[in-house]
């Protein structure tokens, strides 16, 4: 049956979803509160560079693959893909770096340099994690998270131990040497949850990062939100920015409409694709399916401190993405997770999309995104994100053995606070609710307000979970709830 659905935000949850309703003869309308589209995937630009200000990371291709074919498009009918060669690199100290290449066997070769037997364990957990991959993400999060009900298969049933199990184990298990352990633990953490706090059944994000490989949209990830917007308005979903929701109209227990900048807009149905926890403030109290405690209680991925940098000369001992690895793990992660607070020396990361994308940057200039995972909810001063922007520089300088300071031509940072303002993101977090063991599937919130009737969610803070590929699968899976009930 026709409805008219109004969308809140336009991230790639939103946009998929406008996609999947619209191709179902629904009549389609996305509101987004900032002036440009994309939720937490927009773009700067600033004197002739180009930063993803979000998402720099383009894993699962086949997911991407999935969801233009339901509308009978590839991806390269909308933008290019290039496979990166290497994948990343990972600094462990001065002149003690990892290069992790494009393909299996030449990572297995790499493995056995530092651990002696360890190509031959990398092969036998590989093979675990793309069973797990299989099922996982050519199935199970594909179901709307409705019931636990959804989580038995003849394939779960034999993988039931892994729900148990945590990553963390699993990897020690098998590898000794602290470096390789932190390279195969670095996939979980977009899941957003240390990795003794994942189930080993989430090992298949190892065989999307090792097997399935990563990969670069040019012109940046924002080019996908550019194709789904596309997409999206040649199925006639109007888009519209600069559009403040002041109110969810709620009626006899019915969302009936919204307010937005100031004016009463109806629909039969409402979807938000924005932070869960905002969109039921829009609620009355009594019209909330979820209480201020539950969300408080909650695993949350982390923040994030961001700097979005421009320089003069090209940087040196760098890949497309390379990872600083270089001080503690387990202290910053108590930092975000145990003790929230300031992490004493972060982990960090480091983007170059000019390495691979001549258009980041001008020629003979390098365009730099640097990332420090932090706790939602912490303090945020521009004096601290001055501070450790030091920080990370001195180590960064000290790592790849040369001086950048002097070459910043400018420099953006976005943070806890930015996080809020920007996104109404709760406490601040930039990915959204973890996948921990009690987290997952039916145990998230769900997709439908258990409240308001015809109020539906999507996003990272439902069903599936954090991450772009998931973003994309939750809008497919709530514009087939919606439909169901439609009927």
């Amino acid at each position: 049956m026709h409805k008219d659905i109004k969308i809140i935000g336009s991230g790639f949850s939103a946009l998929a979803a406008s996609c999947y309703l619209a191709k179902q003869g629904h009549t389609v309308t996305i509101y987004e509160k900032n002036a440009t589209i994309g939720g937490r995937a927009r773009q700067l630009k600033k004197e002739g560079f180009t930063f993803d200000i979000g998402p720099t990371w383009y894993w699962m291709p086949d997911v991407f693959e999935r969801f233009f074919a339901d509308f009978g498009k590839k991806p390269s009918d909308y933008y290019e893909l290039t496979k990166l060669s290497p994948a990343y690199r990972v600094y462990f100290g001065i002149k003690d770096f990892v290069t992790i290449a494009d393909n299996l066997e030449e990572i297995a070769a790499t493995f056995e340099t530092i651990e002696k037997g360890s190509a031959k364990q990398l092969r036998s957990f590989m093979a675990k994690a793309q069973s797990n991959y299989d099922i996982a993400i050519k199935d199970l999060v594909y179901r709307p998270g409705v019931s636990p009900l959804e989580l038995i298969t003849p394939e779960t049933a034999k993988k039931i131990g892994q729900f148990f199990g945590n990553i963390s184990k699993d990897i020690r298990k098998r590898f000794k040497n602290k470096k390789l352990i932190q390279i195969l633990e670095f996939p979980v953490l977009f899941l957003g949850a240390k990795p003794s706090d994942t189930p080993s059944f989430y090992s298949f994000m190892n065989f999307a990062d090792f097997g399935l490989g990563t990969w670069h949209p040019k012109n940046g990830m924002y080019s996908v939100i550019l194709a789904m917007k596309k997409l999206a308005e040649e199925l006639d979903v109007e888009i519209n920015t600069s559009c403040t929701i002041e109110k969810i109209i709620v009626e006899k227990g019915k969302a009936q409409g919204l307010i937005i900048n100031g004016e009463k807009i109806a629909a039969d149905i409402i979807l938000s694709g924005a932070d869960y926890h905002h969109t039921e403030t829009l609620l009355d109290e009594k019209d909330r399916a979820y209480t201020e405690d539950y969300w408080a209680k909650k695993t949350f991925a982390p923040s994030s401190l961001l700097f979005y940098v421009g320089f003069d000369k090209k940087i040196e001992n760098v890949e497309h993405h390379t990872l600083f690895f270089d001080v503690d793990f387990d202290r910053h992660a108590e930092a975000i997770y145990d003790n929230p607070k300031w992490p004493d020396e972060p982990l960090f990361y480091a983007s170059f999309p000019s390495k691979t994308d001549a258009e980041a940057a001008p020629v003979g200039k390098e365009a730099g995104i640097f990332l420090i995972p932090l706790a939602p909810g912490i303090e945020d001063s521009e004096e601290l994100r001055a501070t450790y922007f030091e920080k990370i520089m001195d180590r960064f300088e000290k790592l790849t053995e040369q001086n950048v300071r002097k070459s910043v031509i400018f420099k953006e940072s976005f943070c806890v606070n930015d996080f809020i303002k920007e996104y109404n993101s709760y406490k601040g977090n930039a990915y959204g609710l973890a996948n921990t063991l009690f987290q997952t599937a039916f145990l998230r919130p769900k997709l439908k307000s258990r409240k308001v009737k015809n109020l539906y969610f999507t996003g990272q803070l439902t069903v599936p979970g954090p991450g772009v590929p998931p973003a994309l699968i939750s809008g497919k899976l709530v514009s087939e709830l919606i439909d169901k009930n439609t009927v």
